[in-house]
């Protein structure tokens, strides 16, 4: 029984941006050619163009698989729904092309042709979210600004990931990812929230396992 073409075109886009992804992490935004894409896709030009009309599009569609690493289950408390998170970013950032072709795109300030500034706004919006959850529940200390207290999160976050990427490729992020937050996390959130926390490094691997067990909970 043939493939049903709608079926097969959602194959053939994955399997282009499955192909662009690796280049990009290879190679950067500017190094990368569509040439390179094409053969490490094994697709037609004609296919690639029926997706992607550009260099930039491939781009902005490998960068949009980050948002994926947003959604974890749904935790009472929220403190730990944002460490999870975290923690899930930082053990897909070492087992998933896709995400680490992404943050290399987000990061790279060579690629002014894509909006690298999308990806830290998603990820601030959500911490953002998250921590004014946490405020409401009274978990977060009475100082705390959630927005302003999302935007160091997320930079800090960011340049934990850049060190460990160029120095280890990624080998050390859960336990950096998870020293960041337990240096972090006492100045936000009440002492009582902190002693429940479940910040061991592999908690992203459990997140993960949690969310491909029940997908339908994330």
């Amino acid at each position: 029984m043939p493939e049903p073409k709608q079926d097969r075109a959602i194959r053939t886009r994955h399997t282009i941006l499955v192909a662009a992804a690796g280049v990009f992490e290879e190679r950067g935004y500017q190094a990368a050619t569509i040439s390179e894409i094409l053969t490490a896709a094994n697709v037609t030009k004609g296919a690639l163009y029926f997706h992607f009309s550009s260099k930039e599009q491939l781009a902005q569609g490998v960068l949009a698989i980050q948002d994926r690493g947003l959604a974890v289950p749904v935790r009472p408390c929220k403190t730990q729904e944002l460490v999870d998170i975290a923690m899930l970013h930082a053990y897909r950032l070492q087992t998933d092309p896709m995400v680490r072709a992404g943050a290399r795109l987000a990061l790279d300030q060579g690629a002014d042709a894509i909006d690298r500034v999308g990806p830290f706004q998603c990820w601030t919006a959500v911490v953002t979210g998250l921590l004014g959850k946490a405020q409401k529940q009274g978990e977060l200390l009475p100082h705390v600004d959630p927005g302003e207290t999302a935007e160091v999160l997320v930079g800090a976050l960011a340049g934990v990931q850049a060190m460990s990427q160029a120095t280890t490729a990624y080998e050390n992020l859960p336990r950096t990812v998870a020293a960041l937050l337990r240096h972090t996390l006492p100045s936000v959130v009440h002492s009582s929230v902190l002693t429940s926390l479940d910040l061991t490094t592999r908690r992203g691997h459990t997140v993960d396992k949690e969310m491909r067990d029940h997908p339908q909970d994330a």
